[in-house]
């Protein structure tokens, strides 16, 4: 039965292989009124393969802010949408980060479908420690401004999550060896799910190298790089030295929490000393 107001269903989808879907995910497809994709084209396959015939509209990167405002009016109006991207959990790196806020503004529901996706699955089976981690998703596209980023990420003691197309891996891996260190531990995690799914484990330098010298770069891509091994195995890391180099790069409350996994101290006390520090 329609609500006066609907709800905004965020649905995760496979990431490779179409039987890493829920039976739930699978029903909210047949049911709701619209499907917003990122590529519609894409996502006809999986629909198609579970016979869902729901009516699909482009949402994606391009349309983003037009397309939202038309599809808050039909949630006002009681119809209930299913937000899909083209794999995984939507707005992971993905399209919806405008759509949320404006339903939310809007008074309604939105309700997340868990499902697959790459990042946790990749720290699943990576072989470095996923906690504390911190994902990045992908960088930056111009080598200059990858760089940039990938030095003001050199100092988290937190394993590093990052995503890469295939005609980037191997420039974006050289970089993380420059900027991150040659002898840090990594995994590339490439085409998970899928036929063809491999898990290539090495420092960041032999990784580099690999992919350099390889004509097999296809597929999507996560990268999971070990955090700063200065910081991340270190005992006796005194909190507010921690986090104070923290705070040059990342918000207040990211710092304080990062610093209380390293260190064990409270994140409360954290946070106020965090607040303290960035007034000095």
């Amino acid at each position: 039965m329609k609500q006066n107001v609907g709800t905004l269903y965020v649905v995760a989808t496979p990431i490779g292989n179409l039987a890493d879907i829920s039976q739930r995910a699978i029903d909210c497809l047949k049911q709701c009124d619209l499907i917003a994709a990122e590529d519609t084209r894409h996502s006809r396959k999986l629909l198609d393969n579970y016979g869902i015939a729901t009516p699909m509209t482009a949402l994606h990167e391009h349309n983003e802010a037009a397309a939202s405002e038309k599809l808050i009016s039909r949630l006002s109006h009681g119809e209930n949408i299913a937000l899909i991207s083209d794999a995984g959990t939507p707005l992971i790196s993905d399209p919806g980060h405008r759509l949320i806020p404006l339903a939310i503004e809007a008074g309604i529901t939105i309700s997340p479908l868990p499902g697959a996706c790459a990042a946790t699955a990749a720290l699943s089976a990576a072989g470095i420690s996923p906690l504390p981690h911190w994902f990045e998703g992908f960088l930056p596209a111009k080598a200059s401004e990858r760089k940039k980023r990938l030095t003001e990420l050199q100092t988290l003691p937190a394993s590093l999550v990052f995503y890469e197309a295939p005609h980037r891996i191997s420039n974006s891996l050289a970089n993380m060896s420059e900027c991150l260190g040659e002898q840090r531990p990594a995994c590339v995690a490439r085409e998970i799910s899928k036929k063809f799914e491999t898990f290539h484990r090495g420092t960041l330098a032999e990784l580099a190298q690999h992919f350099d010298d390889s004509d097999d770069c296809r597929g999507e891509m996560v990268v999971i790089v070990e955090g700063n091994p200065t910081l991340s195995n270190s005992s006796t890391t005194n909190g507010e030295q921690l986090l104070t180099k923290l705070l040059e790069h990342l918000p207040v409350k990211v710092a304080a929490k990062i610093t209380s996994d390293v260190t064990g101290e409270q994140k409360n006390e954290l946070y106020q000393l965090a607040l303290k520090l960035k007034t000095r």
